[in-house]
């Protein structure tokens, strides 16, 4: 696949941000450390076909309990992202020029071995390639299709923003199960947490994915604790709603290191119950938020709930 030139993404603004102090977690959200042989076992896979996980890149608090079950978050087009979001573990700089046309292969032979029925794909942001990854993206679909034609696949994919729109038909037309993409906060914080991404845009790429193909469903999440306040927190969950995006989740942001954005503070469970019933008030099929829930964390269950709840929703009208 031919490149299209940038310049060099050296991002050393990240070393030179400030330190912020890390805050003392609430009981609510510590986790064991994993050392399951579910873990071991899956850890061998994703070692023995040279796949990168976001679990283990971005350092998800959920990976011990995931992987102890063999549910691994596949991250696909190499482990170096072309953005410097501030909240975001993945390192960042300039990736390799050119994709592995084997990947697909192994994302697929690695979701065989391990007997998923559901699998989640994503990547890290590749700027550098003139579609931004979108005909990887569907390769590696088509791929565990062929190899593992019962399996449901969802993909968590970026946001495509410098290619041309004609880009999001090429991985809708290889018709993924869920089409996920985050909007991670509230308009309002983008120019210091999401610097190279623009809100409207996040929004629109979801909304065209519905227009496109209404059987797939939509899936978007956000991060609370970022400095960001409720009544900004319902605007975008309404902007979702318009955008007839079926599936919300909402987790709280955990700093990475003391480079990252501060956590602005911890949600409560109490509080994470309020915005769920709030977001099911809104119309969303189906909802997930607890400080824990990421964006993969429980998607195999919650994806059967979701189309139960289609299926209730077509019995009603």
């Amino acid at each position: 696949m031919k490149d299209i030139k940038i310049p060099e993404l050296r991002h050393p603004e990240k070393a030179h941000r400030p330190d912020n102090a890390q805050p003392r977690k609430p009981s609510w959200i510590r986790v064991k450390a994993p050392n399951s042989p579910g873990y071991k076992e899956t850890h061998r896979i994703m070692r023995e076909h040279n796949l990168v996980t976001v679990c283990e890149e971005a350092a998800c608090p959920n990976a011990g309990e995931c992987w102890s079950q063999g549910h691994a978050t596949m991250m696909i087009m190499g482990e170096v992202c072309t953005r410097a979001c501030s909240f975001c573990n993945i390192a960042t700089g300039k990736p390799p020029e050119d994709l592995d046309v084997f990947e697909p292969g192994r994302v697929a032979d690695a979701v065989q071995k391990l007997g998923l029925n559901h699998v989640v794909v994503t990547s890290v942001d590749r700027d550098d390639i003139k579609d931004g990854g979108a005909e990887h993206f569907a390769q590696t679909i088509r791929a565990i299709r062929h190899r593992s034609p019962k399996t449901t696949v969802e993909i968590l994919t970026p946001d495509f923003l410098h290619c041309d729109p004609s880009v999001l038909e090429v991985v809708v037309e290889a018709r993924p199960d869920v089409f996920n993409h985050n909007l991670e906060t509230v308009p309002g914080l983008y120019p210091e947490v999401r610097a190279g991404a623009r809100y409207f845009h996040s929004l629109r790429l979801l909304q065209r994915v519905k227009e496109l193909d209404p059987s797939i469903f939509t899936k978007s999440g956000l991060m609370v604790g970022l400095g960001e306040d409720r009544q900004s927190v319902h605007q975008v969950m309404d902007d979702m709603r318009a955008a007839d995006i079926d599936f919300l989740t909402i987790g709280q942001y955990l700093q990475p290191t003391p480079k990252h954005h501060v956590v602005a503070g911890f949600v409560t469970p109490d509080e994470f119950k309020a915005y769920e019933r709030a977001a099911y008030g809104k119309g969303f099929l189906m909802v997930s938020a607890t400080p824990l829930t990421r964006s993969s964390y429980h998607a195999g269950d919650d994806f059967a709930r979701l189309r139960d709840a289609r299926e209730a929703k077509l019995l009603r009208q």
